[in-house]
């Protein structure tokens, strides 16, 4: 039997909120947009939503073509910026991720725009702990869809899915696999499922599911 842990990247994996308000900044400065400074909260009250719902929310009041093109452009300079100065990681991510590539396969479904998971994967090395990567970005498709997609792809017979707000339980609930609540993160689940309290705590868990 394959299974799979597949895992959001927000609230997850990382917080990257910070650097992604800074770039974000830079770029709208450097564009000449007459927009206050995006803050580390902003970028928070939008993670995990997919991109055209947070343009709306960010550039709201402008017209839906200008939106876009903005968050475009915003997006793009993103990836460049995380490559390059990451984020944060939760504790102890990396020695947990080899020790779960000893029993699993691994994977990350997002919301994200294209290249955020390979900006992420590529500045601490990470590639070598995952099979497949699925996202908003590439396809348009919901997160549900896009974990149902990647599992489907790579023959898995059961899969967990990590996430960390009600949103990411939805979508799993919608694919029809196993969720478990990285209760760390920015959110909280309506329904009763495992919860993870420190991510080094994963494989633990999994033993006993």
């Amino acid at each position: 039997m394959k299974t799979g842990i597949i895992f959001d990247m927000d609230g997850t994996l990382w917080d990257s909120s910070e650097n992604v308000a800074a770039s974000w900044t830079e770029k709208l400065r450097e564009l000449g947009v007459d927009r206050p400074e995006i803050t580390k909260e902003d970028i928070m009250g939008v993670m995990g939503l997919t991109m055209d719902r947070i343009a709306d929310i960010i550039f709201s009041g402008m017209p839906s073509d200008r939106r876009m093109q903005l968050l475009e452009q915003c997006c793009i300079y993103e990836n460049e910026y995380l490559r390059v100065h990451g984020g944060v990681l939760y504790p102890e991510l990396e020695k947990t991720l080899a020790e779960l590539k000893e029993n699993y396969s691994l994977y990350i479904v997002s919301n994200c725009q294209k290249g955020y998971i390979e900006a992420f994967l590529d500045h601490f090395g990470f590639g070598k702990y995952f099979d497949d990567i699925e996202c908003y970005g590439n396809n348009l498709l919901q997160k549900g869809d896009n974990i149902a997609l990647l599992a489907k792809r790579n023959s898995l017979d059961r899969a967990f899915y990590v996430g960390d707000i009600q949103g990411d339980y939805d979508a799993t609930m919608k694919a029809g696999y196993e969720f478990i609540h990285a209760s760390y993160g920015f959110g909280t689940i309506d329904h009763q499922v495992p919860e993870l309290q420190q991510f080094k705590d994963l494989p633990k868990l999994l033993g006993d599911l």
